[in-house]
């Protein structure tokens, strides 16, 4: 790699200095910034996609290992299940008097709760004792409940 150091900076940036001029010399340093960032970009990108297919390969090996354990254990079991079948028709028996009975699922039952009442965390004893509101009261009954009672005296 290129050996940069604070010298070869100062230089590279004296000449370009006198080459391209001081009006132009911005322009031309964003101008190879964007660029650069470009170029770092592309780099990473292409890293990425190499890490990317690497990876594949590892899962697709795995995916072959893992499938291959799965074959083979299904072909033991197949051939345990078969000796195990060659043993038991030799005695006699049937399968279905090894078999145990059928267990009988429990019916749903409802719940028997009213499901259009919200139900808070909060108990009521709680909300009693701390003087929480429990029922809410529309306009009109919260004026008539507070509104001041007056007695009408017949003169």
């Amino acid at each position: 790699m290129l050996d940069l150091g604070i010298e070869k900076l100062a230089l590279i940036g004296v000449v370009a200095l006198i080459v391209i001029g001081p009006e132009k010399l911005p322009r031309v340093a964003r101008t190879v910034g964007t660029l650069l960032g470009k170029a770092q970009r592309y780099v990473n990108d292409v890293k990425a996609e190499v890490n990317r297919s690497m990876e594949l390969d590892e899962l697709r090996k795995m995916k072959t290992t893992v499938e291959d354990a799965a074959r083979d254990v299904e072909h033991s079991i197949h051939t345990g299940a078969s000796e195990f079948e060659k043993q038991f028709s030799g005695s006699g028996e049937t399968l279905s008097a090894l078999a145990e009975p059928e267990q009988s699922v429990p019916e749903y039952k409802h719940p028997r709760k009213n499901w259009r009442l919200k139900q808070g965390a909060t108990p009521q004893w709680y909300k009693a004792r701390n003087g929480v509101r429990t029922k809410a009261l529309s306009g009109a009954a919260r004026v008539a409940r507070f509104r001041p009672h007056t007695i009408n005296k017949i003169n």
